[in-house]
């Protein structure tokens, strides 16, 4: 319901929202309208293999810390991202083992680096808040102890190290804080990205002004997609309220089999194309 829509003095109504949501009409609103308004849902392209690789990474790490702490080895690292594994969106078998023995080795060696003892407050965690105009949630990989404060920890297993501004500038992690305040009920303010591949963990220390900047931002979003959508119910045309926005990420948008804009504007990337040492 929109804001003019609202009777005089009800509460306005909160828009439903996770940062994956917010992000996806952020870079392209018809994209948005593809995942999340049309229904039934556009048919995909194909899986991507990096996706994979996360998946199996991220699948293997929360095992692993369900684990009884006695267990809680490299050891079983590996055998549970080997249970985890998928060939899906790799070019053959060959590179799809390539892969899983290189992300072993990612796990082996970041699982050497944790105390097996050290228990998260939460894995694979649900948490969410409320703004002036958003209902948020969203689900953290790891919540941490540090002292009297939580920290959020988020795996990261693509090509490049992670930067303490791309930490700073994430409006997922960002969100997350603020879910777990108000989840949790208690301090949080460190934000971490733990690359895996190359061992390194990127930071930034949230203070109530950056994370006022981000609600902002986030709002912001909201607001045009809730135009969109009543726009488009008003009776204009959906390509003419969800726009494509063009550009290179055309090549890899998983409905790009049911977009004629996106399919003119660059040529199709091979669901391979984005493993560290794998082109196209």
């Amino acid at each position: 319901m929109s804001d003019q829509l609202e009777m005089p003095g009800m509460p306005r109504r909160l828009f439903p929202a996770t940062p994956t949501k917010l992000a996806t009409f952020a870079d392209c609103p018809r994209r948005y309208r593809f995942a999340y308004v049309d229904r039934p849902q556009p048919p995909k392209g194909p899986p991507w293999a990096h996706n994979t690789v996360g998946s199996a990474v991220h699948a293997a790490l929360r095992s692993w810390w369900e684990l009884p702490v006695p267990r809680r080895t490299a050891a079983a690292a590996r055998q549970l991202l080997f249970g985890a594994w998928s060939p899906t969106g790799f070019r053959d078998d060959e590179q799809a083992a390539r892969w899983r023995a290189r992300a072993a080795a990612w796990l082996t060696e970041y699982v050497a680096g944790l105390d097996p003892t050290d228990e998260p407050v939460g894995t694979e965690r649900t948490v969410a808040a409320t703004t002036d105009r958003l209902a948020l949630s969203g689900r953290i990989d790891r919540i941490d102890q540090r002292g009297d404060e939580l920290v959020v920890v988020d795996y990261k297993t693509g090509r490049a190290a992670c930067t303490d501004d791309e930490a700073r500038g994430s409006p997922a992690l960002a969100a997350y804080v603020l879910g777990v305040r108000r989840t949790l009920r208690r301090p949080c303010s460190r934000v971490e990205l733990h690359h895996l591949p190359s061992g390194t963990v990127a930071a930034f220390e949230h203070t109530e002004r950056s994370l006022a900047n981000h609600v902002r931002r986030a709002e912001d979003v909201a607001v045009d997609i809730s135009a969109a959508t009543e726009a488009m119910a008003g009776g204009q045309g959906a390509d003419e309220a969800f726009p494509a926005v063009p550009g290179r990420q055309c090549g890899w948008c998983d409905f790009r089999p049911s977009c004629p804009t996106g399919q003119a504007a660059t040529p199709a990337r091979e669901p391979w194309s984005f493993l560290a040492d794998d082109e196209g």
